[in-house]
């Protein structure tokens, strides 16, 4: 098994503190939050693929403290979006069951990389309030039929996701598909192109706590859940 963790954007809501350091590098009570997913990852797979892009020389020391890690350029971070992550390592999808992580999270429970779903799955924490951020709709069965943003009383996307080959290798042909057709594909998220490719997936949600993934978006949520960050910059 692989894994694949997106660390190529520029955190533009975590300025100014992203204009020195990449966001997955910010540390949260002393470690970067990109190692947090590292350390459980490196626990069930065998190969861990960094795809960067902004500041990418300061990732530079990944691949020589895990030696499985190998660092993977976005060249198109700044003009496409996060769909750019996924085609640049386009040669690897497919070739095993992988998870996809965003880089910029913090696990405090490795435990949930050791868990085995039986189907390729996303991921998610419960919501009852409504809330304009990434969502999945489900049938009665539990198949996802949606991939977007607003909802309520469903599960929120928590940036883990984890896939067989097979299905790997259906979004890699949509991605491709979509290259094909300059100008309608820039502004994608990676999310988009499985979402358009849930007529050929049956995929689940695998339900996690909302303790166990933390996601931070602005300077003012990492102060709060660690009052003592400056001083690790």
């Amino acid at each position: 098994m692989i894994a694949i963790l997106m660390a190529a954007g520029m955190g533009v809501r975590m300025k100014p503190l992203t204009d020195k350091v990449p966001k997955p590098l910010v540390k949260v009570f002393g470690k970067s939050m990109i190692e947090t997913i590292i350390d459980g990852l490196e626990e069930v797979v065998d190969k861990i693929y960094v795809i960067v892009g902004y500041k990418k020389e300061q990732f530079a020391f990944l691949p020589e403290k895990y030696p499985n890690l190998k660092l993977v350029e976005n060249k198109e971070y700044e003009a496409v979006n996060n769909i750019s992550s996924i085609h640049a390592v386009r040669d690897l999808m497919g070739t095993d069951d992988c998870f996809i992580c965003e880089a910029d999270l913090y696990v405090s429970d490795l435990s949930i990389f050791q868990e085995k779903p039986e189907r390729s799955c996303y991921y998610g924490v419960f919501t009852k309030e409504a809330t304009d951020d990434w969502v999945f709709d489900q049938d009665e069965a539990g198949n996802i039929t949606r991939i977007g943003k607003f909802g309520k009383n469903q599960y929120m996307m928590c940036g883990v996701s984890r896939f067989k080959a097979n299905d790997a290798k259906i979004i890699r042909d949509t991605i491709d598909d979509l290259y094909k057709k300059p100008g309608e594909y820039e502004n994608l998220f990676w999310d988009d192109a499985v979402n358009m490719s849930l007529d050929k997936l049956k995929l689940k949600v695998h339900p996690i706590k909302r303790s166990q993934i933390i996601e931070l978006d602005s300077v003012q949520e990492l102060e709060a859940f660690d009052p003592n960050y400056k001083k690790y910059n």
